[in-house]
């Protein structure tokens, strides 16, 4: 960061003290014994008030919690919109994948989908052996990425937009597991690389370590559609709140996570996890995973999900391929922070998230 960043030992405060180089954010407690130096005076944001604020709420300092203070809410391009959520079979045959997602996104625009989103790793079987052999190198483009090619012409030919999933992508020596999101001219318009590497191991049950073969992405990604302001994680990167909490400070209205959950944590944790963060943020979240394969060497739980910012769950699937179409509104995001003013509410003398990436622009 800017400038120095000094604790007092303490067991107490180092037991709230997280921070992660990856995705760039910092946790800390307030209480005078951990102070964060900056060379210059940063010009803040608006910040943001859903109601009138008590004497007491404001003693709490809630504008104090998100450094930089949380950006406002920002009006989007339109209030209701149809998203679809295209949950595919994958096979090891990529030319057919490819064809195949082609397919089903003209399915899902036929059916007035404005946003559409694909799985993760929907061009390649999901190993390690895989990643390297299916991988795109799509700074070069053409040829040597025929995903991305396909993707950027889909949404400029049918007008909407794009989370594009995520396919392995080849940058010099190093691969990584990328979503690509296109806008509606076609145009890349962001690039997010999962950030939190998929390396689990529960014995008798999975083990996977993603980081055998991938490099994890550096940051965080928000974008700007015509259908409002997206942040993007992928599968294992809902695990971790301060992600969402860091879109949400900047004002997303919707987090999409292509996502290929597995037979064990699946059932568990998918649908909490959204749900959870949905709540927690009070905004929407969609997931999109590829359908089931029982004779796949990794086998994906499915249950593509669209969550509302209650926690509510709008619409899902169960396992097998399908595409649902569902429609987002957006004046449920205000409803329900006016209902749960959370902004109001939060003890920003006693702890923080510094999103480190803006902190550092200003």
């Amino acid at each position: 960061m800017g400038g120095a960043l000094a604790i007092r030992p303490s067991a107490a405060l180092l037991s709230d003290l997280f921070l992660s180089s990856h995705h760039r954010v910092l946790l800390r407690c307030r209480n005078n014994s951990i102070h964060l130096r900056t060379t210059a005076s940063p010009q803040q944001p608006p910040r943001r008030r859903l109601a009138t604020v008590s004497p007491m709420a404001s003693a709490y300092k809630p504008d104090e919690a998100r450094v930089p203070p949380a950006l406002q809410l920002p009006t989007p391009p339109v209030t209701k919109f149809k998203i679809a959520l295209c949950q595919l079979s994958v096979i090891p045959d990529k030319e057919r994948n490819i064809a195949h997602a082609r397919k089903a996104i003209e399915e899902a625009a036929s059916k007035g989908a404005q946003l559409v989103l694909l799985p993760e790793i929907w061009n390649s079987p999901y190993s390690n052996d895989s990643f390297p052999v299916y991988a795109e190198d799509i700074e070069a483009g053409g040829d040597a990425a025929p995903s991305f090619a396909m993707l950027s012409e889909a949404a400029r030919s049918l007008q909407i937009t794009i989370v594009g999933g995520s396919i392995p992508e080849r940058c010099g020596d190093r691969l990584y597991n990328t979503c690509c999101i296109f806008g509606t001219d076609g145009k890349l318009k962001g690039k997010h690389r999962k950030i939190h590497l998929f390396d689990i191991d529960i014995p008798g049950k999975i083990t996977f370590k993603e980081s055998k073969t991938l490099t994890a992405g550096e940051h965080p990604t928000v974008v700007d559609t015509d259908v409002g302001r997206i942040g993007v994680g992928i599968c294992y990167d809902i695990r971790f709140q301060e992600l969402a909490m860091l879109y949400a400070a900047r004002g997303a209205h919707l987090i999409c996570y292509p996502g290929a959950f597995n037979m064990t944590t699946g059932p568990l944790h998918w649908e909490l996890l959204q749900r959870a963060r949905a709540a927690d943020n009070q905004l929407f979240v969609a997931t999109c995973s590829p359908a089931r394969d029982t004779g796949a060497g990794y086998t994906a739980w499915g249950h593509s999900t669209l969550v509302g910012p209650f926690g509510e769950v709008i619409a899902t699937t169960e396992h097998e391929e399908t595409i649902i179409v569902e429609e987002i509104d957006y004046s449920l995001i205000e409803l329900r922070r006016s209902n749960l003013p959370l902004g109001n509410q939060r003890r920003g003398d006693l702890y923080q998230l510094v999103d480190v990436q803006r902190l550092n622009s200003q």
